[in-house]
Order: structure tokens, then sequence, then C-alpha cells
């Protein structure tokens, strides 16, 4: 673990791009964008008694990438956007914010 508990940075998975796509109407309100491109590339996750708090970074199509920041509960049947960040780009490290 690294720093505030966080894991290393991951390739995505099935598991967080379903996540992704699961919040991607609660991230196009946020942003006020439409994305037609909207794939997991990286995250990192970080376990406590509130659940897993995953950072995602999503390519939104060109060189735009937002990191997400996503909360799910300890059972696994309940997730929610906390956070984002625009403007990233391919190579931004994923910090915890």
């Amino acid at each position: 673990m690294t720093n505030e508990g966080y894991s290393e940075t991951m390739d995505a998975t099935a598991e967080t791009q379903k996540i992704c796509d699961e919040l991607k109407d609660d991230v196009e309100r946020r942003t006020q964008k439409t994305y037609v491109d909207y794939k997991a590339l990286k995250y990192r996750q970080k376990l406590d008694d509130a659940g897993t708090t995953f950072l995602i970074k999503v390519h939104v199509g060109g060189d735009d990438h937002l990191h997400l920041k996503i909360l799910q509960n300890p059972a696994g049947t309940k997730i929610i956007l906390l956070d984002l960040q625009e403007k990233h780009g391919k190579d931004d490290p994923i910090i915890p914010f």
C-alpha cells in the first residue's frame, strides 16, 4: 500500500469498467457532458470499514481523461460517485483526492 492506504496503480478490470458504467449518468450530470468514449484504464483501491474506495482513470475521448473517486459498500451492493477530476492526461498519475 502507498499514500493514504491506496494500492499501487493497476490495469482496469471488467469489474472496474462495470462500476464506471453504472455511474456514467452521474458522471455526465456532474460534468455536463455526454461521453461516447468511456473506458476505465487504470485504478487504485483502498479497503476500510466503509467499503472499497476506488480511484479510476477513465478515457473519455481524444486526450481527455477523468479521475473518478467511487465508494462501494462492504457488501458490494451499492456504489456512490464521491468526486471526480477533469482535464487529466493519459500519463497523469492517479493521486488520492
